[in-house]
């Protein structure tokens, strides 16, 4: 019997004739194609924040914080003449930016359905069940998320990070999100397609 294969718009293929003909050539080509990978794992790309996880059981963790570590991955098939896949001084720019931004602050997913997250002048409102917080606007970061995770953050992330890097040699991104050593969580996507 033969092999089915998960890819969409690929068909059985048992024998090397039957990766031929389109569209099977280019499939094979870009699965064969050499890539150049560019990781940057800097011990300043991190960023310590407060946070609380929402579970599907609808209970929550307490407030705590983690020393969050990001690391990317920048992957590619074409240097260009100058040797190059991306100037990285920029990419290390950009990162260390959304670190400083989410640094020393309580990350609030304000797209959480559990979450109930009033805004004033000076202060964010945050009630979940009997839980009530009031936290100081400048220490709060609200992300457009609906909780805060290490999978959503690294989803974040990447959709921060992945528009500096479109019009380039760039063909993927990965960005992973270390909550404690040993734990973490990584989103990659194609530049472009995201």
């Amino acid at each position: 019997m033969p092999h089915q294969h998960s890819e969409p718009g690929l068909r059985s293929a048992t024998r090397a004739s039957d990766w031929q003909g389109p569209p099977y050539r280019a499939k094979l080509a870009a699965m064969t194609k050499p890539r150049l990978i560019v990781k940057l794992a800097k011990e300043d790309f991190k960023f310590s924040a407060a946070h609380f996880t929402v579970f599907p059981s609808k209970e929550a963790e307490r407030l705590h914080g983690h020393n969050y570590r990001v690391r990317i991955e920048i992957e590619g098939t074409d240097p260009g003449p100058d040797g190059l896949l991306v100037p990285v001084a920029e990419v290390k720019a950009n990162l260390r930016a959304l670190c400083a931004s989410l640094d020393e602050r309580t990350l609030v997913p304000e797209k959480s359905p559990h979450l109930e997250v009033n805004r004033e002048a000076d202060a964010i409102e945050i009630a979940f069940g009997e839980r009530r917080y009031r936290l100081p606007a400048a220490d709060t970061r609200l992300l457009p998320l609906q909780n805060v995770t290490m999978e959503l953050l690294a989803t974040h992330l990447w959709h921060e990070l992945a528009p500096s890097l479109t019009g380039g040699r760039v063909e993927r991104l990965v960005v992973e999100v270390e909550e404690t050593a040993g734990q973490s969580a990584s989103y990659a996507g194609p530049i472009g397609g995201g």
